[in-house]
């Protein structure tokens, strides 16, 4: 700790911080994951009840950030926290959770875990590192950034479906309370973002949720119905899931027990192998790439790289984050990986695993306010969503967009995952097209082996149909 030139009291104070600065993600990734219902109708835990879900799904998040986070300061000796991945969470509910049950999906989440764990064994994992582009790699980031952005527009009843195939609002105007719930958040959110306030995001959404919860005690909105088979029920101005009500009970031990169902190899069955197989190596990208470049600028901040500019004990914090990865799918969390939100401890002052261990103590202990999480209506939470989408795009200045051999795929890459609700589309549109220009350009020397077979995997991905056509299958 001295030799870090820091002191216990620092350590503790800088943990704190970071849990102020990540704690919405108790808030966020339940009205994510536990909202999502899969190819049979079912929430996670397998009910049909949305305030069960959320609160499940809230306890598991705060557990396994707790001990994945305590693990990586014991561990990994260093000031990270880790929780449930934002675009990892989204891919998980609106990408894989359709297509099949919640315990295949979250089986696809320890696969990935599993095999990112043995690329960090193995030291296999500078081959892959290496393997892909950085535009493809800064694309992916803001791909996915994009994609929360809209997920959180979509939420709020900004962006919705009609005619045009997008519309604005209720028939193309803000109507209703609920919506301008959405919009003094987020205008709250970009003041404190702008301002750099520690914790800004969990002090928006507290706040947006007690102005829902005041707008709803005084006009009784209720929920939101726009089902054209209830007549004389509509109200498509109301709350869009959670109404913000104060529930019966405030605090309270949740078991998130009923998540903890798994299907290891379903999805292969499911899906089609090529399909699953493809899943998880987006899953695999978006953590892996993540999680390298959140460690490398945590440490940068921190001036704890080594002489040959390597982040000390590296294969210990990746090691952490890949068993957070397994962690999270076998909890039903999602895919849990390294915060950048870290970076607030660290700007406290935090350099050991300490702080990371403050952090997790105090993530276990949100586990008794799991029934709060029931208060929060998507109109409240969305604007974090938004927030944290810009904050990932950020990523997209590092591309070279005067190369068009980078810039195509990269932009490929970056459109296709909102587009599509897909972020292994945007992945395989990005890889495929990359490989297409550097072989017109007669570069294909430059093209490592990976690539050549990733991009294959993605090809018959894409064509997979019209080869079943022509083959008759």
């Amino acid at each position: 700790m001295t030799a870090r030139g820091s002191n216990l009291a620092t350590e503790i104070r800088g943990g704190i911080v970071t849990f102020v600065t990540m704690a919405y993600i108790v808030v966020l990734n339940p009205l994510i994951v536990g909202t999502a219902k899969d190819i049979n109708g079912n929430l996670p835990g397998g009910g049909q009840d949305f305030g069960v879900a959320i609160s499940l799904v809230a306890a598991a998040t705060a557990l396994i950030a707790g001990l994945m986070t305590i693990f990586m300061g014991v561990y990994g000796r260093f000031p990270i926290a880790i929780a449930a991945g934002l675009g990892l969470n989204g891919f998980l509910a609106f990408g894989l959770a359709p297509q099949m049950t919640w315990p295949q999906a979250f089986g696809l989440v320890i696969l990935e875990g599993l095999i990112i764990l043995v690329l960090v064994l193995t030291g296999f994992r500078q081959a892959v590192f290496h393997a892909v582009p950085d535009s493809l790699k800064y694309s992916i980031g803001s791909g996915i950034g994009l994609f929360i952005a809209l997920i959180g527009l979509v939420d709020a009843g900004i962006v919705r479906s009609g005619v045009p195939l997008i519309g604005f609002g209720v028939n193309g105007e803000l109507a209703g309370w609920p919506i301008f719930t959405f919009v003094f958040g987020l205008l709250l959110l970009i003041v404190l973002v702008a301002l750099r306030i520690r914790g800004g995001i969990l002090i928006g959404l507290l706040a947006t949720t007690v102005v829902a919860v005041i707008l709803e005690s005084t006009y009784s909105i209720g929920a939101a119905n726009t089902d054209p088979n209830a007549p004389g029920l509509e109200n498509p101005t109301g709350w869009g899931l959670n109404v913000p009500a104060i529930p019966d009970q405030l605090f309270g031990f949740v078991n998130p027990a009923p998540l903890f169902s798994i299907d290891l190899f379903g999805a292969f069955s499911a899906i089609g192998v090529l399909a699953a197989g493809l899943a998880v190596f987006s899953l695999l990208l978006s953590d892996f790439f993540d999680t390298i470049g959140t460690v490398t600028g945590l440490a940068a901040e921190a001036d704890l790289m080594n002489s040959n500019g390597d982040v000390e004990h590296l294969d210990a914090i990746l090691t952490v984050d890949s068993i957070a990865a397994i962690a999270g799918g076998a909890a039903g969390t999602s895919s849990n990986t390294a915060y950048i939100e870290s970076a607030s401890g660290i700007g406290d002052g935090a350099r050991t695993g300490i702080a990371s261990v403050v952090t997790g103590v105090l993530f276990l202990l949100a586990m008794f306010i799991a029934p709060l999480t029931k208060i929060v209506p998507y109109e409240a939470a969305a604007p974090a969503l938004v927030i944290v989408g810009f904050l990932m795009m950020t990523q997209i200045r590092k591309i070279d967009f005067n190369d068009y051999s980078v810039a195509i795929p990269a932009f490929l890459t970056i459109i296709l995952m909102p587009f599509t609700y897909s972020i292994t589309n945007g992945i395989g549109a990005g890889v495929v097209s990359y490989v297409l220009i550097k072989v017109a350009e007669r570069k294909s020397k430059d093209i490592p082996g990976m690539m050549w077979i990733i991009a294959v995997a993605f090809t018959l991905y894409f064509a997979v149909h019209p080869l079943k056509e022509l083959l008759g299958v």
